[in-house]
């Protein structure tokens, strides 16, 4: 009787013990708990649109300016940080911006657009919007990412043909002021640029001389064809530092719906949808989170993470009662900083979601780890020493 009163004294103080410890961890340790900031709009408008995050938290994308019709007509691009929604303004003459990246050093680019519909990509550095100008012979450029090296990629025309936007319209990166003319897969009139990181290797959509539309990547001076998920048509939206790069394709020649895809290394995987029928990726950090979005079964449009294997609804990993519907996610810095769009008491507003750190969990105290042993240890010694002796309770 003894022996059994003293191995269930030792096993109840390592239970106490070890239930201690287990209390410490915090209830979301194993799972995300995102919190939502609300960018905001301008004063008097109610629309905005967020599309990129930088490592300091500092987010760009376009908001509603007052008494602006139809709505978006009077955007203007803004710079979120510290708490505060910045106005970057227009280009002369123009009334219409959005802003599409920003760097580490807080560098902005995007496009400013006149009521005539005419584009040019810009920069921004401490508030003021430098024009970034276009090809040679063309009359336009949109700007669409900057790397922390102030690389800018986008898309410019070549000619007066090049108005539609899917004429000559040819990807451009430009460094030190003037844009070069990236080319094409192979076709003679259509290539974008949508990404860039931090080694210069850019990411965009390009015609093959098949007239096929496909994904690219830079080598060198010369464009990669990235493939398809076994359609005809695919396009690249972001890469990382690892040179892993994220898009959308079609998965077969007759389905127009596209799924979201990472490539690595060349190996295209296909990220599937949240129950619906199609998904699009736009950004990718270097822990290989993907952000973008994809219909559900009920064909809404909702704001997704992939992550450890899993394509996971962003709404499923926000509180139940925050309000909020996130219908797309832009982008993602290297924290795991989420920007992008959703419905909030009827409006459009950008949105950053935060995955707050873990706290962290105490040491045991020596003493306690002690203890701890020393029960674990004794309970099983006694366990031993009475199947040995054969010695009932």
């Amino acid at each position: 009787m003894k022996f059994r009163n003293f191995c269930q004294l030792s096993l109840a103080i390592a239970v106490l013990c070890t239930s201690g410890l287990a209390t410490a961890r915090p209830a979301n340790a194993s799972s995300f708990s995102y919190t939502v900031q609300d960018l905001g709009t301008f004063s008097g408008g109610t629309y905005s649109d967020a599309y990129s995050v930088n490592d300091k938290g500092q987010v760009v994308g376009d908001a509603e300016t007052p008494n602006a019709s139809p709505l978006g007509a009077g955007s203007h691009a803004f710079l979120y940080s510290d708490g505060s929604l910045q106005d970057l303004g227009t280009l002369p003459g123009d009334n219409y911006s959005g802003a599409s990246g920003i760097n580490s050093q807080g560098q902005v680019v995007g496009t400013s657009s006149s009521s005539s519909g005419s584009n040019h990509a810009f920069i921004s550095s401490g508030g003021s919007l430098q024009d970034l100008g276009t090809l040679a012979g063309g009359t336009y450029s949109i700007a669409s990412a900057i790397n922390n090296q102030g690389q800018v990629v986008g898309s410019a025309n070549t000619g007066p043909s090049g108005s539609s936007i899917y004429g000559d319209k040819h990807a451009f990166i430009s460094s030190g002021g003037s844009l070069q003319d990236l080319g094409t897969l192979g076709g003679d009139k259509y290539s974008d640029a949508y990404g860039i990181n931090n080694q210069g290797q850019v990411v965009g959509t390009s015609y093959t001389s098949s007239s096929s539309q496909h994904a690219f990547i830079s080598s060198g001076s010369s464009l990669e064809d990235i493939g398809t998920l076994g359609g005809n048509s695919s396009i690249a939206r972001g890469i990382n530092d690892k040179g892993q790069v994220v898009g959308y394709s079609q998965t077969t020649p007759d389905n127009q719906s596209f799924h979201a895809f990472v490539d690595d290394n060349g190996k295209l995987s296909d990220l599937g949808t949240l129950g619906g029928g199609s998904s699009n990726a736009y950004g990718i950090n270097d822990l290989g989170q993907v952000v973008g979005e994809s219909n559900t079964s009920s064909g809404s449009e909702h704001a997704f993470l992939y992550r450890d294997g899993a394509l996971v609804d962003l709404n499923s990993l926000i509180s139940a009662d925050s309000g909020w519907v996130l219908e797309d996610a832009l982008g993602i810095n290297q924290d795991g900083q989420i920007v992008g769009y959703g419905t909030i008491n009827g409006e459009t507003h950008a949105f950053l979601a935060t995955d707050p750190p873990a706290t962290a969990v105490p040491e045991p105290d020596s003493g306690l780890g002690t203890l701890v042993l020393s029960a674990f240890g004794m309970g099983t010694w006694l366990k031993r020493f009475r199947k040995r002796k054969n010695i009932g309770g």
